[in-house]
């Protein structure tokens, strides 16, 4: 399959999509963003069969700790905010990381890539919310989603449309790529025990197959929508991107940002009393979690 020629695109919008720079602008209050902005994005309302009320939250011991504390999700992703609200976090509070992301992609796998991102976005949040005047936090959950060509290139957000398109078609003519998630949680000890915090972090994988017979002109009409602008990779498993996937192997929602099941698990293993957590698990700020 050619390349496809940007300057003679098979069709012309009505309106012109919106720029990168538009589309990937962090959401710095707390709330969902509406339909009308993100139509693939639904609200937690939505979510919900009509008419049914929304299920209790899970009566877990961990969970049960942080009612009423604050939660923070060091992201302005409205797909972690609602995938992290699915465990009971409907408030959580969303403060974006200062960190500059500038890792090496040379140096580092991508495993550790994601990995030390994931730990230095939180650990920049918890050291600005520490002493906050709201009260330090009960929980600090940080993540960050790479995907990873089959060539083993690690591909972040687009930056243009050209590159957009590159990206997806490196993609779907490669073979088989993979979508890593780092997830790391942090919460402050009582105890008089240096650093004064305790923290881990998991990565999960999952393998995406885009589907061969995907067309160019199905790759730039994707590509219009900008649903992929503001993703690594490029595009959406949750919405209309979902088209160019054949199948994926491993977990879904890791895809989409934020594996909710590691994450219970980072949350129950963190929120162990104090005395009982492994000295592994307790972090200074020179060592890695």
């Amino acid at each position: 399959m050619s390349l496809i020629d940007l300057r003679d695109p098979p069709t012309t919008p009505s309106e012109p999509p919106p720029s990168y720079d538009d589309v990937s602008k962090p959401t710095l209050n707390n709330t969902l963003p509406t339909p009308s902005l993100r139509p693939h994005v639904r609200s937690l309302s939505q979510i919900q069969i009509q008419g049914r009320p929304p299920p209790p939250p899970l009566n877990l011991d961990a969970l049960n700790q942080l009612r009423g504390r604050r939660v923070i999700l060091a992201s302005t992703s409205p797909r972690r905010k609602i995938l992290i609200a699915l465990l009971g976090f409907k408030d959580a509070e969303c403060i974006p990381s200062q960190f500059a992301e500038d890792l090496s992609k040379s140096s580092l796998s991508p495993f550790e890539y994601v990995q030390q991102t994931a730990e230095a976005k939180a650990m920049e949040v918890y050291r600005r919310e520490i002493d906050s005047p709201k009260g330090e936090p009960g929980i600090i959950l940080a993540a960050d989603t790479i995907v990873v060509s089959h060539a083993g290139i690690i591909m972040e957000k687009p930056r243009s449309e050209a590159e957009h398109v590159r990206m997806l078609t490196t993609l779907r003519d490669e073979g088989p790529h993979r979508v890593y998630t780092a997830v790391t949680a942090m919460r402050p000890l009582e105890n008089a025990i240096d650093p004064g915090y305790v923290c881990r972090t998991h990565v999960e994988e999952t393998v995406v197959k885009f589907d061969a017979a995907v067309s160019d002109e199905l790759i730039l009409a994707y590509v219009k929508t900008r649903e992929g602008a503001d993703k690594a990779g490029g595009y959406g498993l949750q919405g209309t991107g979902s088209v160019l996937v054949e199948r994926i192997e491993g977990s879904h929602d890791n895809v989409i940002g934020l594996p909710l099941r590691s994450t219970l698990r980072l949350i129950e293993l963190i929120m162990q009393p104090e005395d009982e957590l492994d000295d592994t698990y307790v972090n200074s700020d020179d060592d890695e979690a």
